[in-house]
Order: structure tokens, then sequence, then C-alpha cells
């Protein structure tokens, strides 16, 4: 997996054999990141990647300078790795945190601009992640939720749903306040 843009461009970060998560495709990320460049001002952002497998999405918008990052795994293989490549390429502001998505968002006091959530796609129950948003007031007001999942999935009719961009088989739906 590489880092498509911001300081560190084309840099390749090469995960152990023993981490068995499921990277968004660089051609995913490469469309999901051209899309936000045209929505929001990264180096004004606070954003909160769950389920964060590899950190790839997390590293992205670090690149970009983001005003902060949180990267939440509970997996501690994954979780040690997204801290370790962090330490190395000395981001700051960044927040690497061992935890279930789920009890976190349930504990979250913090506000973000941005929420990407990657479950597994086979993760039964998944979509609550949108619900806990949006029911503790995650976002702020011109914050965005991005929720990848699979093509069998259809958030069109929640009250909250804004956009679906479609890669290959990666869905994006994008949710809003109303």
């Amino acid at each position: 997996m590489r880092i498509i843009s911001g300081k560190y461009r084309g840099r390749t970060i090469v995960p152990p054999r023993n981490l068995r998560a499921r990277p968004t495709t660089d051609f995913a990320k490469e469309n999901l990141f051209n899309v936000l460049v045209n929505l929001v001002d990264f180096e004004e952002l606070d954003v909160l990647d769950l389920f964060s497998g590899t950190g790839s999405i997390s590293y992205e918008f670090a690149s970009r300078q983001a005003r902060s990052v949180t990267s939440v795994e509970v997996n501690s293989v994954h979780h040690n790795f997204i801290r370790q490549t962090a330490r190395d390429l000395q981001f700051e502001n960044f927040y690497a945190v061992k935890a279930n998505a789920f009890l976190y968002l349930k504990s979250c006091t913090k506000h973000f601009d941005l929420i990407f959530s990657d479950a597994p796609y086979d993760l039964e129950g998944s979509e609550e992640v949108i619900s806990l948003v949006f029911e503790r007031n995650l976002l702020n007001d011109d914050g965005i939720l991005i929720f990848e999942h699979s093509k069998d999935k259809d958030f069109s009719e929640h009250p909250n749903f804004w956009q679906l961009r479609s890669y290959g088989s990666v869905q994006f739906s994008f949710f809003k306040k109303v």
C-alpha cells in the first residue's frame, strides 16, 4: 500500500504478513481523496478513522496535514503496527487508540470534522456506526461521515444520507447532519 498525496506522497508501507486486514484499495482510496479535496480543507480537519486495520486511511489524512487523526483499531497487532508506522513517519497529532470501535463511539466526547468507517464487510451490525455517530452528535456542524461497504448495502433511505461513491467493489456512503 502507498500514501497517495501530501508530505509522504509515494511512500510505500509494507504491513507484516500477520496483519489480516483488508485495506481500502489504492484505486478506491485515490478516488475517494480526489472527491474529498473538493469538499474539505485537510489542514482544518479533526479525523476519526474507525476499524483502521493497516492504518492506510489514517496515514493519508496525516500526510495531508490534518489537524488531528485518531485511528481506532481493536486488534493488538494492527494497533501496534499503526502506532509504530505513525511514529516512524513522525506524524504529529496522530493518536492510535486500541479499542472496540463501537465502545469508543459510545464513550467518545470529542467532535470530528470527518469520520471514516471501514468495518469488515461481513461484520454483523456494522451499520450501527452510522446510528451511533448521529445519536452521540459526534460530527461538527459541517462534518462528514464516510461509511465504506460492499455493494449489497444501500443507505440511500437514511435521513442523513448525502451521496454514494462507487469504485469497483468498494462503496462509500457519505452522511451529513440534517
